[in-house]
């Protein structure tokens, strides 16, 4: 294979090149702060292994899950995983299909994210289990009657179809590194020869290529929209207060859009500073994420006012306790804190262009996707302090829930989990795809096979 050498674009007046250093520069470099960075992760997943070791031999009375609540820190932060991960497929599936070329650079770092979501999400369901022994229990001898199984076989789908979806794009460009980082660890240079699987650019592979991402592209979305309206199922199909209700579905995926499109902006800005790519991740690219991100929080916020008013409205018993407790009572700090600061206010400030530029919009963003997290916890926990019978004759601590040191040290565990996988890819393999913005910069043969 050889590379053509006079390919220019008008815009920028980049060659492919130019393109391509910039693009792979990041990956010579390994800076002292990323090896403290890589350290600090693999420090904070080993407290959480030893804590998750500690409940697993103890049993879950390590945590503060009790008979009414039962569940705790570790199914909202799986309900926020999987809202997270939904974002590869708006970013790679959804735009791509609506022709929103401006969305291309950003693919990536949305199908790495949604990796290193859905990896933790699975992982929660796990360390949920007071027995994970039994996890094969779950497709050997589960009902298919129980959102349990379904979700289950959801979210590794998902996880089976996020992984082929980053490497099919990925082919190209690995086999550019693997031409071109030749001075590169033998490890390293191994992977790319291994997953480059001879690609040679040839018309053939490009046309099989291209026909396979669409391919996957139309696979994802329904199991993607599927994977959180599963989620919420687990709780809509129960007839507790706070919990049964038919708009959960698109509720939960709404929401999901919101957390996703914040995480987004985030690693942009992030991966921005740290790799120098100003060129490529410009202040247009914030400003088209933020107005994504706008339209998914009015969108949201329309799902909220339905929750809440319904409820509120008709007061029934439970509904209103519940309400009650969280407008005014225990909770009402972590629901306003949500709302105004997770929701409303970011609303408001994002409809003016200069927050919608890098700086400020990413600090918005961290609001974003804390609020997305904390309405996570309100959904899952509070609502189970409202049961069709009374809470009497047991011990006071039964009656409220705040996660224990163990829980807390597991949940950090899982973040620094999803944050290394994101770490040690982009370590390896660039972080924006390198021929399809050489294509979108107007450079179309970026390869001609050999003759």
């Amino acid at each position: 294979m050889s590379e053509t050498s006079t390919s220019t674009t008008s815009s920028g007046n980049k060659t492919f090149e130019h393109i391509r250093e910039d693009l792979i520069r990041p990956l010579y470099r390994n800076s002292f702060w990323n090896k403290v960075w890589i350290r600090f992760l693999i420090v904070i997943i080993i407290l959480g292994v030893i804590a998750y070791g500690k409940q697993l031999i103890t049993g879950l009375g390590v945590t503060a899950m009790r008979d009414y609540s039962s569940w705790g820190l570790y199914i909202a932060s799986f309900v926020f995983w999987v809202a997270v991960s939904l974002i590869g497929s708006l970013l790679s599936a959804i735009l791509k299909l609506l022709h929103q070329n401006w969305s291309n650079p950003l693919s990536r770092i949305a199908e790495l994210i949604a990796l290193g979501a859905i990896t933790m999400a699975a992982a929660s369901i796990v360390i949920d289990m007071g027995r994970p022994d039994r996890v094969l229990n779950i497709p050997l001898h589960g009902r298919l009657q129980s959102p349990i199984i379904w979700d289950f076989f959801i979210v590794n789908t998902y996880l089976v179809i996020s992984i082929i979806l980053l490497y099919l794009p990925l082919i190209p460009d690995i086999a550019i590194l693997r031409d071109r980082m030749t001075d590169a660890p033998k490890w390293q240079k191994f992977i790319y020869e291994k997953l480059s699987i001879g690609w040679q650019g040839t018309q053939e592979q490009w046309r099989l290529l291209k026909k396979s991402i669409r391919i996957m592209i139309v696979l994802i979305l329904p199991v993607a929209f599927s994977i959180h309206t599963v989620t919420s199922w687990l709780f809509a199909v129960t007839s507790r207060a706070g919990w049964h209700s038919t708009i959960f579905g698109p509720y939960f995926v709404a929401g999901a859009f919101v957390a996703g499109s914040a995480a987004v902006i985030i690693t942009m800005y992030v991966f921005r500073k740290r790799q120098k790519l100003q060129d490529y991740l410009t202040d247009h690219h914030f400003d088209m994420m933020n107005k994504l991100l706008v339209l998914t929080l009015v969108l949201y916020f329309y799902f909220n006012i339905n929750e809440y008013f319904v409820a509120g409205y008709t007061w029934q018993r439970l509904d209103g306790a519940h309400i009650q407790e969280l407008l005014l009572g225990h909770e009402a700090p972590l629901f306003w804190l949500t709302q105004i600061l997770g929701m409303i206010l970011p609303i408001l400030l994002l409809l003016f262009k200069p927050m919608r530029k890098p700086l400020p919009s990413v600090v918005i963003s961290v609001f974003v996707l804390f609020g997305a997290w904390v309405k996570r916890y309100i959904i899952v926990v509070p609502t189970q302090f409202h049961p069709q019978f009374p809470i009497q004759n047991v011990p006071e601590h039964f009656t409220h829930y705040f996660p224990t040191l163990t829980e807390i040290t597991v949940t950090l565990g899982t973040l620094a989990g999803a944050l290394l996988v994101v770490t040690l890819l982009v370590r390896i393999f660039p972080v924006i795809p390198i021929w399809e913005e050489a294509h979108d910069r107007g450079i179309h043969k970026i390869f001609k096979a050999e003759k």
